[in-house]
């Protein structure tokens, strides 16, 4: 990875009457426009994400989603919808005097990348995604319903998750758990924010973390789990699918990092993309669905420099 670097702007945007992003920018000030799109949703930016990018060439930009991270009110999922975070991209970019941008996004972040790019083309220069997510009703039970597949992989993760749930109450896992996490008492969040991160998280990795959950989940652990909740069981927001707007964002250069055992966001995802987007320079690895299993961040880094490269020789060219 590029070396450690620190944000040389960081702020609040208040984007309505409640929320308010926290953004930050690192690298070149004149160099090429990137905004990293995190995952979850409401997973919020980390510091080792600066660094997927060479801070000679690229302005950096980040922020955390509405209710996640630094962004406030933490754990808020009033107006708190794909079409909010897609206009909440916009109003990043204009504070900031973008006129074009890379987008980066990666398992919930690609979704975004892709419903942004279908609604606003002309500002992406180019798309890097990273573990794909298309929001369908069938990639959300695979990981979060008994009817999925993803239980079969992780037995012993999956009982922890599905025994948090009563016995009555198993056959809508997401529902019951959003209960727990809309809940009053905030111990009770706690536990099932602890338990649903536990899984959702422990199934990230190829290698398979045996390391039980903390019995209690931070009050950041718990704004994670609760947008992620409350997306997953609005299904995501999304009013037609991604697949049907992929005509209009063919002409944008794209790049696809895909783990060929990513349990969260399995490879079929992948495949329909590139079936509908014949373009899509998509690099399937032996990896599973982290950022930062060895593989994917290899071809993460090989997929900024080629963007970068690309876009300074067309630089040169003009």
């Amino acid at each position: 990875m590029y070396p450690p670097l620190q944000p040389r702007l960081a702020f609040h945007l208040h984007v309505d009457a409640l929320h308010a992003l926290y953004v930050e920018e690192c690298g070149n000030p004149d160099g090429l426009p990137v905004v990293l799109l995190h995952g979850g949703p409401g997973g919020g930016i980390s510091t080792p994400q600066r660094r997927f990018f060479d801070p000679a060439l690229f302005r950096i930009v980040l922020f955390d989603q509405r209710g996640a991270g630094k962004s406030t009110p933490g754990g808020e999922v009033t107006n708190n919808t794909t079409a909010h975070l897609v206009d909440d991209l916009e109003s990043i970019r204009r504070r900031l005097g973008i006129e074009r941008w890379v987008v980066f996004g990666g398992s919930w972040g690609s979704l975004l990348a892709l419903a942004y790019a279908q609604r606003h083309p002309e500002r992406v220069i180019e798309l890097i995604l990273r573990g794909l997510f298309l929001g369908t009703d069938g990639e959300i039970d695979w990981l979060n319903e008994r009817s999925g597949g993803a239980r079969w992989i992780f037995p012993e993760r999956w009982s922890a998750y599905e025994e948090h749930i009563a016995q009555e109450e198993r056959a809508h896992l997401v529902e019951a758990y959003w209960r727990r996490l809309d809940d009053p008492d905030r111990q009770i969040r706690a536990a099932a924010a602890a338990a649903w991160l536990d899984w959702t998280d422990g199934s990230s990795t190829l290698v398979h973390d045996p390391r039980p959950s903390p019995e209690m989940a931070t009050d950041e652990g718990i704004a994670n789990a609760r947008i992620e909740a409350h997306y997953f069981r609005h299904g995501c927001f999304l009013d037609t699918p991604l697949l049907d707007g992929i005509d209009g964002i063919r002409h944008i250069p794209a790049t696809l990092v895909q783990g060929r055992y990513d349990i969260a966001c399995p490879m079929q995802a992948a495949h329909a993309l590139k079936r509908a987007w014949p373009e899509l320079d998509l690099r399937v690895v032996l990896a599973g669905h982290s950022a930062f299993d060895d593989a994917i961040l290899q071809a993460v880094l090989d997929a900024t420099a080629r963007c970068a490269d690309r876009l300074v020789a067309l630089a040169s060219e003009s």
